[in-house]
């Protein structure tokens, strides 16, 4: 979950910020970014539980039920935590995508787009988005590694019984079977999304595919 709310609302916001270049728009979101890059996910944590949790009584403050169980109580619980592990990358996805939309608005080939009258709908999202969408999908890629390591404070602050709280119990109890698992499981995922990403380019950009 937090890896689609990173990905979709970082490219969104990041989006936005490259066409309202200049306005105050841009400036909150570039400030916000900067904000999400630096802030300590423990800390966010901490403070929105006591924030929300403690103070206004509108989220729980830990555990995890099954969807399946109680499926309104599960959305509740899991607000919080997936907030705190998708900041970093919706902050980082969006800064990049400001960068690559701002690069490439600037070519030859959007200017005649816009003098051909297209609106700025079939400019921003055919032309300009799609040309400058591959150092985004090597962050998006890279991007499922921090969710990892950050999904282990994560759960250890929310008290979820995950998969990085379980190898660090295992760690401290010396089970280094489930140690060794729980690592190999990682590594495949992110021998995985390698690949997806270096498919993707040739998706993306034909002159990659042809070279």
């Amino acid at each position: 979950m937090a890896f689609v709310v990173s990905n979709i609302l970082g490219i969104v916001v990041g989006l936005i910020a490259a066409i309202r270049r200049g306005t105050w728009i841009d400036t909150v979101v570039t400030g916000l970014a900067y904000l999400g890059v630096c802030i300590p996910v423990f800390w966010l944590g901490i403070l929105m539980i006591y924030a929300f949790g403690y103070k206004l009584h509108l989220l729980p403050i830990a555990g995890y039920t099954s969807p399946f169980d109680n499926f309104w109580l599960s959305t509740k619980q899991i607000i919080m935590p997936v907030i705190c592990l998708s900041i970093f990358g919706v902050a980082s996805i969006a800064r990049q995508v400001r960068s690559s939309m701002l690069e490439v608005i600037t070519q030859d080939y959007i200017r005649t787009a816009w003098a051909k009258g297209l609106r700025e709908r079939v400019v921003v999202m055919r032309h300009a988005l799609k040309n400058s969408l591959i150092p985004i999908i090597t962050l998006i890629g890279m991007s499922v590694s921090a969710i990892f390591g950050g999904s282990v404070i994560v759960e250890t602050v929310y008290a979820i019984p995950g998969m990085g709280r379980l190898m660090v119990t295992a760690l401290f109890g010396h089970d280094y079977v489930v140690v060794q698992s729980g690592v190999l499981i990682v590594a495949f995922i992110m021998i995985f999304m390698n690949l997806i990403v270096d498919i993707s380019y040739g998706w993306i950009d034909p002159r990659i595919r042809y070279g």
